[in-house]
């Protein structure tokens, strides 16, 4: 089989690890660190389930790109020694991440750290920001192995290293270097972790499948939203929506311009959808303007949450419970007596129910196309394709039939309807304001706390009783609630 034949297949493969396999590259070493570190591993099978459970949902991407760029395949393995693919990740010295960028290198390769968003974490952005620093250093360097040491250790700490056995006139390969014992293992770990891919029957472990797909795709956000609402209109946990972007600090997503969204191939449309329909504020905590010196404490039960929840969310230097210095700080939104507040962002309030409808449809099979193409484009797994189809390999042909099916989302949402005589009422589509009970307000009761008790919506809350962001709840006050 010819090379363009052989890349080919390992292309049109089904595993994601086939296809990493046939592109590495790093010279053979031998290192009694090597073995040290494949037992490791093999000793720890669980760590390493773990560990691939978390990279299925990183690693085609991080493939695609080390080939673009013509690197070692084993480049992509980096963050299983950097991080163990943990985009939580926090080492010691500061470093963030599955990549484990430290906050100085991550801003000279265009990184953005703030208080509300640390690009080191963010999947794509780390990733482009790595793959340029390891080629900067292959190109300093000359070497993948020299290259790797200097992402550990420094450039400017390899090239002292390389000076002083050039002075001494010793080899200055890798292995012939003077360095810390991080560094010294740093590459052995990565050719162990290679190893254990090329054959993980032989150390007593297996690996899933990962599909040779792509897992996630990009949604542009070009306004604040709540973390939780996000995650809801993409209708999926938000666990799984924080592993995709975790490189949003608190409970808001928070934008300086259009932002960048990942989101699994299947739940794209389904967020566009959604979020087209949702005509609810996306927001429900706003920013207020404290001084230095006020306590914190007397903030948190101003705006009914906790000190923990504010030091969480804003990364607040204290003294002794107190403001060290004037500070804007998010907090959960209130409801009334705004005067002392900046850039509100009105409430948020619960998605409409969502309806899946299945749509079924045929393809017909053009040239070129292969079972992978099609079933990214109907935003579908390879596996469902083929059992709706009944094919028990990939292989498919010009002109062959292929049923579909995709699953359709369709919001319950409010619509403006035209009465007889012309003016605009509200009526909500298969739904009804349902139960209707009367509530009397208790002392400190707000329009977010009773919301929360009934469990809807606080806007809902204020159209059923005509009241504004400004109006007061008073005690004795009934309010009109439909559960």
């Amino acid at each position: 089989m010819q090379d363009d034949e052989l890349n080919m297949a390992v292309q049109e493969s089904g595993d994601l690890w086939d296809r990493i396999r046939s592109g590495f590259a790093l010279s053979e070493m031998n290192d009694p660190l090597i073995q040290e570190n494949e037992n490791w591993y093999a000793n720890r099978p669980d760590y390493v389930k773990r560990m691939i459970s978390r990279s299925k949902l990183y690693l085609y991407y991080i493939v695609e790109e080390v080939e673009k760029r013509g690197m070692p395949t084993e480049i992509a393995l980096l963050p299983m020694i950097e991080s163990a693919f943990n985009p939580k990740a926090y080492s010691t010295s500061h470093a963030s991440g599955i990549w484990q960028f430290i906050p100085s290198t991550g801003k000279n390769f265009g990184l953005e750290q703030s208080i509300r968003y640390d690009g080191r974490r963010d999947v794509t952005a780390a990733t482009r920001a790595a793959l340029d620093y390891l080629e900067k250093l292959h190109n300093m360097f000359g070497t993948w192995e020299l290259a790797l040491a200097a992402y550990n250790w420094g450039e400017g700490s390899v090239s002292r290293a390389i000076a002083r056995n050039e002075a001494k006139g010793e080899p200055t390969d890798y292995q012939s270097l003077s360095m810390p014992a991080e560094t010294r293992s740093y590459v052995p770990k990565l050719i162990a972790a290679k190893n254990i891919v090329m054959n993980p029957a032989k150390f007593g472990l297996k690996l899933d499948s990962i599909p040779n797909e792509p897992y996630f795709t990009k949604v542009i956000a070009k306004r604040h939203m709540d973390v939780k609402l996000a995650a809801r209109l993409a209708e999926m946990p938000l666990a799984d929506f924080i592993s995709l972007n975790p490189a949003h600090n608190g409970p808001v997503l928070a934008t300086n311009g259009p932002r960048t969204l990942l989101l699994p191939v299947e739940k794209a449309d389904t967020f566009t959808t959604n979020l087209s329909s949702y005509s609810k504020p996306l927001v429900s905590w706003q920013t207020y303007s404290a001084h230095k010196g006020e306590r914190l404490d007397k903030i948190a039960k101003k705006f009914g949450t906790t000190i923990n929840a504010l030091t969480e969310y804003n990364q607040i230097a204290l003294h002794k419970h107190k403001l060290a210095s004037n500070q804007n700080l998010l907090v959960p939104l209130r409801n009334n007596d705004t005067s002392d507040l900046i850039a509100v962002n009105l409430k948020s309030a619960e998605p409409e129910p969502v309806v899946v409808t299945t749509e079924k449809a045929s393809h017909k099979v053009k040239s070129g196309e292969t079972i992978y193409s099609i079933a990214r484009r109907y935003n579908v797994t390879t596996a469902q394709l083929k059992a709706w189809n009944h094919l028990k390999t990939n292989h498919i042909s010009h002109g062959q039939t292929l049923a579909v099916q995709r699953d359709i989302s369709v919001q319950n949402t409010e619509i403006k309807t035209a009465s007889k005589s012309g003016k605009l009422q509200t009526a909500k589509t298969k739904s009804s304001n349902g139960k209707r009970t009367m509530y009397t307000v208790r002392r400190g009761d707000t329009l977010h706390s009773i919301a929360n008790r009934f469990n809807v919506a606080i806007n809902d809350i204020q159209r059923w009783n005509n009241l504004t962001q400004k109006n007061t709840l008073r005690p004795g006050q009934k309010v009109t609630v439909y559960l």
